[in-house]
Formats: C-alpha cells, sequence, structure tokens
C-alpha cells in the first residue's frame, strides 16, 4: 500500500519524507489556501516545491471544469515536473479530459468519486489513480469504506490498471481497514500516518526497558 500525505505545507511534506515512507502527495485549491499560497503562478511555484521535496506522484488540481479549460490546465501543470500527476473532477467534461490525457502519456487522478458508476467511468477512460472520498461518504452516513471494496471487485473482475487512491482518509483505522480491503494507496493528513505508530502497550514497554536498564547501571 502506497502512502500518500493530503496537504500543500512543506514541512509536513518534509517530515512524512524523512520518516522513509512517503510514496507521494495530493493537493486541493482548499489545501493550497488553508497555507496562504494564492495566485496561479505562486500555485505552480508551490507545486514544484513540493515535487523538489518528495521523488513520487504529486497531485496538482486543474481548476476549470470545461474540457478545453481541463486539458490547457493539464498541459501546463504535465510540464512543471515529471511526478506531477493531473487531478481532474469527476464530471463528464473530466471524463473527456481523462481520456484525452491518456493518449497522450501523461497520468491523472480523478478525484470527488462518490458511487462505483463514476470509478468504472474514469478507469474506462484511462485515468492513472481514482480517489473515493470515504470520510465524506461517512459524514452522511454512508460507509465510505464499502465503496472502496465495491470498486476493488470491479477493477478485479476487469484487470483496471486504475489505482485506487482513498482519499478523505481521517484517522489510523481508516488506513488499516483500507489495507485489509486493498486500495492500492491512501491519502490522509500527517497526524493519521503518525498515529499507526501509536500503542499505549509500545510506551509501557519501552518505559519499562529503560527503567531496568538504568537501576542495572547505577
Amino acid at each position: 500500500m502506497k502512502f500518500f500525505i493530503d496537504t500543500a505545507n512543506l514541512n509536513e511534506i518534509k517530515e512524512a519524507n524523512d520518516m522513509g515512507i512517503l510514496d507521494g502527495v495530493t493537493t486541493n485549491p482548499s489545501l493550497m489556501a488553508k497555507e496562504g499560497i494564492t495566485g496561479a503562478q505562486n500555485i505552480l511555484n508551490h507545486y514544484v516545491a513540493i515535487c523538489n521535496i518528495v521523488d513520487g506522484p504529486v497531485s496538482a488540481e486543474v481548476i476549470a471544469t470545461d474540457f478545453e479549460g481541463m486539458v490547457k490546465e493539464g498541459e501546463q501543470l504535465a510540464a512543471l515536473h515529471k511526478n506531477i500527476v493531473v487531478k481532474i473532477p469527476m464530471i463528464p467534461e473530466g471524463i473527456k479530459a481523462i481520456k484525452y490525457f491518456s493518449g497522450k502519456g501523461i497520468k491523472t487522478n480523478c478525484t470527488l468519486i462518490f458511487s462505483a458508476g463514476q470509478a468504472l467511468l474514469a478507469a474506462k477512460a484511462g485515468a492513472t489513480y481514482i480517489s473515493p472520498f470515504l470520510g465524506r461518504l461517512d459524514d452522511v452516513s454512508t460507509d465510505g469504506l464499502a465503496l472502496i471494496e465495491q470498486i476493488r471487485t470491479i477493477y478485479d473482475n476487469y484487470v483496471f490498471q486504475t489505482e485506487i487512491l482513498a482519499a478523505s482518509v481521517r484517522h489510523p483505522m481508516h488506513i488499516i481497514h483500507c489495507a485489509e480491503i486493498g486500495a492500492d494507496v491512501m491519502t490522509g493528513p500527517l497526524n493519521a500516518i503518525k498515529a499507526l505508530a501509536k500503542h499505549p502497550l509500545t510506551d509501557l514497554g519501552l518505559q519499562q526497558f529503560l527503567a531496568d536498564y538504568a537501576k542495572g547501571n547505577q
């Protein structure tokens, strides 16, 4: 399972990368705004800064919602760095854009997936990744993990190469369940990734080991 971090914060990306387990980064306009990054050129520069930290896929989202606009923005984004993956919304024009980029050898991430039908369309169009938002589905009393499991079954039935990128991950159990189901990638906040390392028995055990060592060396 690949681990992506969902942020535009360079310090968080560096910290995750230094842990040695980071495979890529996902971002969106909201995350950029959260870091105070505005203006088209500043956003483009920030994508390059992220690519200079992590040697892996970096999803960069288009703003346009029409085919021509998405193609123009996507080609500009892809030209920034070899690691850029063009993030396309799940809309009819987006499916057309994904098919276009697939034919050009440009990697894509179809975002805002909330149904198996949407995931099937994106895979048919040749998306590199699809991003089902499991946390947002949970927020409206729908089982996000069940959707990922359904998509996994469909993709395995037809040997689609599109990777399932579990998005809107909120906590460590989301990550564990996604791994059990067979999601190819998860993307979430740094605190959810770091929480995987935590266990009270580990803390107690280490405390006891250190205390016993100290006693033996008095």
